[in-house]
């Protein structure tokens, strides 16, 4: 008889933003409009809306703005605001799979590559996410997203990213635990069974079973070899390739702890990150945001919304307060 699992006992994501009763497109973007009128402008009126509206709320707005004024607001908000602030206003502006392909690009243009920003979005990411970013990459750049991670990574890293911008992972909820044990079985023969590792078996499972799945091959792995399958993947790859594996596994087991932690290290220590804390932040707080802040408390003893006070000022710090709901 087959063995299911029912992954949704889970997890459930709460937002941070949610959609504004008696929503009207065209009045925001009026009161946009006249806040970024004449001498100086109305903060307030800016975080007011763009802070307090879901994703698709927002996105009309643009449009609304571009049909009233002939100009799309991420060009008003950029001609009116500066630093941090203007780089939040404009990603709550932006649709969102478009702020996204914008964060790939100058991920892996102009010297150097940011590694990390790629494995953040890439190896979190739905299906939905990365083909919508597929799209807009490919409306923004003239061609295919996947060119450019091939031309600015190398060897086994490249191998994974590639495989998941195919935006091609299983996404049945059900977990067959047959399965599962098999999976377990052939990572266990393609690493510490044998001299070398076979890397396109942790590769092909990885970056295509569902997550629910590979929360049951976590379990099962330690189950029946004494030793985790993340202590398996350090042992047998190293540099971007384990990060890269690594996170994967981390967004299997709990996708709320792994962006926590990409928080406080955003916000922690000298200086703060403020391109990983907008991206973070925009991208979450229509989803899952305060799943997030409740786990940055239980990890970190301390709230985040603490953390982003003591580390941002001025409407920047009120913008991502009112983010954080």
């Amino acid at each position: 008889m087959e063995n299911n699992v029912n992954s949704k006992l889970i997890f459930q994501n709460i937002p941070t933003v949610f959609p504004a009763s008696s929503f009207n497109p065209r009045a925001d973007a009026d009161a946009l409009h006249k806040a970024m009128k004449g001498l100086g402008t109305d903060e307030k009126v800016l975080i007011s809306i763009l802070c307090h509206r879901t994703r698709d709320q927002r996105v009309s707005i643009n449009h609304a703005y571009k049909a009233g004024y002939g100009k799309d607001l991420e060009s008003a908000l950029k001609s009116e605001l500066s630093g941090g602030f203007e780089n939040l206003m404009v990603a709550l502006c932006l649709p969102l799979a478009e702020f996204m392909a914008r964060e790939v690009h100058h991920a892996i243009s102009g010297m150097g590559t940011n590694e990390g920003t790629l494995i953040e979005i890439l190896c979190s990411g739905t299906n939905q996410d990365i083909r919508e970013m597929n799209a807009a990459y490919q409306q923004l750049y003239g061609h295919p997203m996947e060119n450019d991670i091939k031309g600015d990574t190398s060897g086994e890293f490249e191998l994974l990213l590639v495989s998941l911008v195919q935006g091609q992972r299983d996404e049945n909820q059900t977990v067959d635990v047959y399965e599962a044990r098999a999976d377990t079985h052939l990572l266990f023969q393609a690493g510490t069974a044998k001299v070398g590792t076979n890397e396109s078996v942790f590769h092909s499972i990885l970056a295509s079973r569902s997550w629910p799945h590979l929360r049951m091959v976590m379990y099962e792995y330690q189950e029946m070899h004494g030793h985790t399958l993340e202590h398996a993947v350090m042992s047998e790859f190293s540099f971007n390739a384990e990060r890269g594996l690594l996170t994967i596994l981390q967004c299997a087991k709990n996708r709320h702890e792994y962006f926590a932690h990409r928080l406080h290290h955003a916000i922690s220590g000298l200086g703060t990150n403020d391109r990983n804390l907008i991206r973070i932040m925009v991208s979450r707080c229509d989803v899952d945001l305060n799943n997030i802040k409740q786990e940055y408390e239980r990890k970190f003893s301390r709230s985040l919304q603490a953390d982003v006070s003591g580390d941002s000022s001025g409407d920047y710090q009120r913008a991502l307060l009112a983010l954080l709901g």
